[in-house]
């Protein structure tokens, strides 16, 4: 993080600009969820801090000033910085030829509870959970118009690109394919035309063709409670009807829960619309993309609230909310990288030793954990 601009004067500069943020990552990652807890942690580990970091005598950042760092940061240089970072981290396994990216946006809803409206679209890679890209909303706008200004200028070669219904726009699909990055938008009621032919084709559908390259996966599994059913069927029959750039299948999935404990069944039915060529993967690949999409959510946006509690959080003045986010992301990105599958075992881990979590944010990183 040495080279995120430093927002501050000359005058009353005391400490190292990247010892500030270096501070606030290795007390995020030691379990302090808070910035009134940031600034403890250093204090009470003043010690540790300036022997790990080999600091000359003096006093450590306050709790103040620490909070004017990060409601002064350039938040999107910091998210960009970050973003390489993650990037460039080794892989703790082979990655597949295909690499599936999602995009979804997350309120900060601490924050929001104070009427700060900090809404952030992130890019986040299926399987491992990194986060490759994050911006905030712009006020009097929403994720459609956000989602576009992420993806821009990125090479999307090999990728598939995967959004819930509310991104599922043609635009997006253009801009995508542009980049040379195939899409999987999953439709709702806000594309009826286009759920309306799809669900119509499966529901009556024509005289099987070998072009329309029908075929149908399913996968079954158990837990939290509950057995689930997916069943995916995909078809090409609608090249050419549909008006969606260079759409080349549609999918219609279905979704049977039952409650383990009550024997309650739910069941949903979902469509989505892709550009990926049916001859170059199978259904099950489909429904895999389908289901990486949601690496999303249980892999960053509940982690970040369930084990780093930022929907929790009173933060909400300057970008510290959207800086402590970032931060996050790094840390995720960074812990997975190294092996850890459980979050909130490593932060108990990097909790124990204000040593080991300071360690960690060295350059370059360990090698991952076996």
């Amino acid at each position: 993080m040495g080279d995120v601009p430093d927002p501050r004067q000359r005058r009353g500069r005391r400490s190292p600009w990247p010892l500030l943020l270096t501070l606030v990552a290795a007390a995020l990652v030691s379990g302090q969820q808070n910035l009134r807890a940031v600034g403890q942690w250093v204090a009470e580990h003043a010690a540790e801090v300036r022997a790990a970091l080999a600091l000359p005598p003096g006093r450590l950042p306050s709790p103040a000033t620490l909070r004017r760092a990060l409601r002064a940061v350039d938040a999107v240089a910091l998210e960009e910085r970050l973003a390489r970072f993650a990037a460039g981290l080794p892989e703790a396994a082979s990655p597949s030829a295909r690499s599936g990216l999602a995009v979804d946006g997350k309120a900060v809803r601490g924050a929001n509870r104070h009427g700060a409206r900090v809404h952030l679209v992130s890019l986040v890679r299926h399987g491992d959970g990194r986060v490759l890209g994050q911006l905030k909303v712009a006020d009097k706008t929403n994720e459609i118009a956000a989602a576009p200004r992420l993806l821009a200028g990125r090479d999307l070669t090999g990728a598939v690109v995967t959004m819930d219904a509310q991104l599922a726009q043609r635009a997006l699909a253009a801009q995508i394919r542009a980049q040379g990055g195939h899409y999987l938008m999953i439709a709702k009621e806000n594309q009826p035309e286009l759920c309306a032919a799809i669900a119509r084709l499966f529901a009556d559908p024509p005289p099987a063709l070998a072009t329309d390259r029908r075929e149908t996966a399913t996968t079954r599994d158990k837990g939290h409670g509950r057995r689930e059913t997916r069943t995916l069927e995909r078809s090409a029959a609608l090249v050419g009807y549909l008006t969606w750039p260079d759409a080349r299948q549609v999918m219609r999935r279905t979704c049977r829960r039952v409650i383990v404990a009550t024997g309650e069944v739910q069941e949903e039915t979902t469509y989505g619309v892709s550009s990926l060529p049916p001859e170059t993967a199978t259904a099950a690949e489909v429904e895999a993309l389908w289901r990486g999409h949601w690496t999303i959510e249980n892999q960053v946006h509940r982690v970040r609230d369930g084990t780093f509690a930022e929907d929790a959080s009173q933060v909400r003045v300057g970008h510290a909310p959207q800086a402590l986010a970032a931060l996050r992301n790094g840390l995720l990105s960074l812990l997975r990288a190294l092996g850890w599958t459980n979050i909130a075992d490593a932060v108990r881990h990097y909790g124990a030793d204000a040593q080991r979590a300071l360690a960690l944010l060295a350059t370059p990183p360990p090698p991952p954990r076996l």
